[in-house]
């Protein structure tokens, strides 16, 4: 099935709820964080910015829920491993699980070390920066989503603090060599993830999908597939999911991981036996054995990103908080409860009421998914992120999501252009009718020859040329067909244009919003 038969997901309309009432719902939460701010932290002075930073940090949070989490699910939803509702209860829950239970209790208030606050002096100042920062990385999130392109919430908070952090105290406040990193994870992030995808994926389709018993081969080597994605989202929770909880090397997490994975083995192997009695000896029978794998993984790429990225959010509204409270800046601020639990709801929120539009964005319209795909996608995204982390590389999960979908896409076009995956049947008709054509010209060239022509060869001439104009048509457009055919794509030119552009353009357009913001805030205030 190619990218035209998937088409019509274009067309798709969010069943879920009227525009009306997702906009009111996510008002209503905004205005009870909103009073919350407001009536615990009334008798504190210059509580002002407080309050707004509080708003701006639900504002974020639910575009955070809005956008980036359509990556954790997006590939289960596509290949139906789950549906869409259990995607978006499993997720909301697991978000925010992860950002309570594992968020940390202690945030950088500049995330990536991007500006050095010492230069900024005045704590008032600071203040307008992070509010800046902090609506901007909404503000253009919003904007993402609405044209349904996937971006890193961390790059747009990136942009939003750099592009203050500049209007505030100017250009040398920027640490550029981080800066540096930033872009060329732009290119890093989507690359280590597509090529990990399709690595994976050509392993499955050569060792089992082009297999003539397909059960055989799945019996032997899927046991050893889930280990091995036991190992690496064990080592992944372990680094990144509760790195506030326990900190470990990546030796001992590995090791640890490892240990769960044997373990898994000798569990699912009889399990995988016993499943394989019951399914048919085609790709759809094997699909059915990644469900239950896609579905942990959803959850447990959920609950690292929660507890990671959380500080997209409350690390602003943190300083904030901790400037206004202590009228000083700060490195690393403490993280009250409150202010956890600003992120991780409105994570939630924002993921039930507008989630829906990227999840089918990253699992279906970009190419076609199903439960081996999504499987080399969900492996990309945790070796990557392991690989990128013990490398010092700055890489953004959604980057890597996306760019692994991109390249189990590539990979089916390239193996599906193969002249041995051509359709034989096309094949066998355009050699027939190719040669008929050959004997029709061989024909008329002997008859054309003949010095003395009888009346039937005259008939015989008109006829073959007839016949010939006819057969020429046909075998042309059959050659078309051949080169149609290998040419098929899967995955949507106009869909990755757009990724990839709304890519570049995040840390800059955030960080320009921001400044206006800043100056806005700036003019307000003086």
């Amino acid at each position: 099935m190619d990218i035209k038969t998937i088409d019509t997901f274009n067309k798709a309309t969010d069943k879920t709820l009227p525009s009306f009432a997702k906009f009111s719902l996510a008002m209503v939460f905004i205005a009870i964080v909103f009073i919350w701010s407001y009536t615990s932290h009334g008798s504190v002075p210059n509580n002002t910015f407080l309050i707004i930073g509080a708003v701006f940090g639900a504002y974020m949070a639910m575009n955070i829920g809005a956008n980036d989490v359509a990556n954790n699910v997006g590939p289960a939803v596509g290949s139906k491993a789950l549906t869409l509702g259990s995607a978006i209860i499993i997720a909301a829950i697991f978000e925010a699980s992860g950002a309570i239970i594992a968020g940390g209790d202690v945030v950088k208030t500049i995330k990536k070390g991007i500006i050095d606050p010492g230069l900024i002096s005045n704590p008032e100042i600071f203040i307008w920066a992070m509010t800046a920062a902090l609506l901007s990385a909404a503000l253009w999130l919003n904007f993402a989503t609405s044209i349904g392109a996937p971006v890193s919430t961390t790059h747009s908070i990136v942009g939003g603090v750099m592009g203050a952090g500049i209007a505030a105290a100017g250009f040398a406040i920027v640490s550029w060599g981080t800066m540096g990193k930033i872009a060329a994870s732009w290119v890093i992030s989507p690359i280590l993830g597509g090529v990990i995808a399709a690595s994976f994926l050509y392993f499955i389709k050569t060792k089992i999908i082009f297999q003539d018993n397909m059960l055989e081969a799945a019996k032997k080597f899927v046991p050893y597939l889930i280990a091995l994605m036991t190992w690496a989202f064990s080592t992944y929770i372990i680094l990144k999911g509760i790195k506030h909880l326990i900190k470990l090397n990546f030796i001992t997490a590995a090791i640890i991981g490892l240990i769960i994975s044997i373990i898994v083995y000798f569990v699912v192997k009889p399990m995988i036996a016993k499943a394989a009695l019951k399914i048919e000896n085609n790709r759809a029978g094997v699909n059915t054995l990644f469900t239950i794998p896609l579905i942990f993984s959803a959850a447990l790429l959920s609950f690292a990103h929660g507890a990671n990225d959380v500080a997209n959010a409350i690390g602003p509204l943190a300083a904030i908080n901790d400037a206004v409270m202590n009228a000083s800046i700060s490195s690393k601020v403490g993280i009250p409860f409150w202010v956890m639990l600003v992120g991780a709801l409105g994570i939630a929120v924002g993921l039930a009421l507008y989630g829906p539009k990227l999840i089918k964005t990253v699992g279906s319209e970009i190419t076609e998914l199903d439960q081996i795909r999504a499987y080399s996608i969900a492996m990309a995204a945790a070796i990557t992120v392991i690989i990128a982390s013990q490398l010092g590389l700055p890489v953004s999960s959604t980057h890597i999501a996306v760019g692994g979908v991109f390249g189990v896409g590539f990979l089916r076009e390239y193996l599906d252009s193969n002249e041995t995956r051509i359709t034989h049947k096309l094949r066998k008709k355009f050699k027939k009718h190719k040669k008929e054509l050959d004997a029709m010209n061989h024909d008329l060239e002997k008859l054309e020859k003949k010095e003395e022509k009888s009346k039937n060869d005259y008939i015989k001439i008109v006829e073959l040329y007839r016949g010939i104009d006819k057969k020429e048509a046909l075998v042309k457009q059959e050659k078309k067909d051949i080169k149609e055919e290998k040419r098929t794509t899967y995955v949507k030119r106009d869909a990755v244009k757009k990724i990839i552009a709304a890519w570049i353009i995040t840390v800059p357009a955030a960080a320009c919003l921001s400044a206006i913001v800043f100056f806005t805030i700036k003019g307000i205030m003086s």
